[in-house]
């Protein structure tokens, strides 16, 4: 069944008496947020394959080293 004009006026007018304008826009904000932060992270994991071949034969870290290692890509 495919909702109408006024099936999703309904929705759209629920979701603004349920949440606010405010809660909305401030959603749709976290949304493009995460979408840029995602593009970046995709941007920036250019490694080269032969490089995460030769760093997985080394010998492998601890928890906490690997946490270290993400901290200082942070910085």
């Amino acid at each position: 069944m495919n909702p109408g004009p006024w099936g999703i006026l309904i929705i759209a007018v629920a979701a603004l008496l349920l949440f606010g304008r405010g809660k909305i826009s401030s959603m749709m904000g976290e949304v493009a947020g995460g979408i840029k932060a995602f593009r970046k992270g995709m941007a920036e994991d250019d490694t080269p394959v032969a490089e995460i071949e030769r760093n997985s034969t080394a010998e492998p870290t601890t928890v906490d080293q690997a946490k270290d290692i993400d901290r200082s890509k942070d910085a």
